[in-house]
């Protein structure tokens, strides 16, 4: 099976991240796109989300209710922080050892790639699905990739949390209508 693993803070799942995940979907014939919420991620300040794990799970759940390719895992919430994708790798290898693995990312963190912890070993066993808006990133020697373009939604997590604290409206077509439902009844 071609599975995906898609890693994020997801703080919140907004419209982008849906349109970048079916991106990846068709376009490398994914059989499942595995949305991993980030515990904490190394490069992020810790406290510096507006949503609890738990809370970011829910909101994930009912944004890819309707997708039959999409799962949600509480896999990274449930070791300790930082988030560390190599661990997640290693527990996807050892669940579905005949699955063909890849990991979604966008090319911000392609090109930040070679800090990640676990390195090496990521290379050798993913093929990563580069997300790009406008121009194409460069290969990386022996790092088996994909470059996929989609949809450039303009979609923010920070712009979103900014305004439900703000309690201004979010842009529409921001969030999906499940996600908002859920917020709305937070009282956020």
């Amino acid at each position: 099976m071609k599975t995906c693993l898609f890693g994020g803070s997801f703080d919140p799942i907004h419209a982008g991240h849906l349109a970048i995940a079916a991106a990846a979907q068709e376009q490398a014939d994914l059989q499942r796109v595995v949305f991993l919420p980030a515990n904490r991620s190394p490069f992020k300040q810790a406290g510096s989300g507006l949503f609890s794990g738990e809370v970011r799970l829910q909101l994930l759940r009912a944004a890819v209710a309707d997708l039959p390719w999409a799962e949600v895992s509480d896999l990274d919430l449930r070791l300790p922080a930082p988030s560390w994708s190599y661990r997640l790798v290693e527990a996807f290898r050892a669940q579905c050892p005949e699955d063909e693995l890849f990991w979604l990312l966008g090319t911000d963190q392609w090109e930040q790639l070679h800090r990640w912890a676990g390195y090496d070993y990521l290379i050798s066993n993913l093929t990563f699905i580069v997300y790009h808006r406008d121009t194409l990133p460069q290969p990386r020697p022996g790092v088996h990739s994909l470059f996929i373009n989609g949809p450039d939604h303009p979609a923010s997590s920070s712009i979103i949390r900014r305004c439900l604290l703000a309690h201004t409206p979010v842009p529409s077509g921001w969030l999906p209508a499940s996600v908002s439902a859920l917020i709305s009844l937070m009282g956020i």
